[in-house]
C-alpha cells in the first residue's frame, strides 16, 4: 500500500509541474473524497482514477484519510461481525488470531 502512495505522490509532483488542462474540473475536493476515491480505484484496480485521486490533495492529506477510512471501516465491520476491531483487522490481513 506505501508503494502505491509513494508511485502517486511521484505522479502528483509530476502533474504540478505540467500544465493543467484547461476542462479541468474548478471544484475542491476535501481528503475524505480523495480518500475514498483512491480506495474504490485500488480496490478495482482503476489506475487512471487512483492517479486522478491521488492529484485532488497532497499525498499527506492522502495517506490520512485512507488510515481513516480504514479505522472506519474495520469498526463497522467489526460492530456488523460483533467481534472486536483487533480481530476483524487481523482477518482481513490472514494473520492468525491471537
Amino acid at each position: 500500500m506505501w508503494g502505491s502512495i509513494r508511485k502517486s505522490s511521484a505522479r502528483f509532483v509530476n502533474a504540478l509541474r505540467a500544465e493543467a488542462p484547461a476542462d479541468r474540473e474548478a471544484r475542491a475536493h476535501n481528503l475524505f473524497e480523495a480518500a475514498a476515491a483512491y480506495v474504490s480505484a485500488c480496490a478495482e484496480d482503476d489506475h487512471d482514477r487512483i492517479d486522478e485521486a491521488s492529484a485532488w490533495v497532497s499525498p499527506e492529506a492522502l495517506s490520512f484519510g485512507v488510515n481513516e477510512l480504514a479505522c472506519r471501516a474495520v469498526i463497522a465491520l467489526a460492530r456488523e461481525r460483533d467481534e472486536s476491531p483487533r480481530t476483524v483487522a487481523r482477518a482481513l490481513l490472514g494473520l492468525p488470531a491471537v
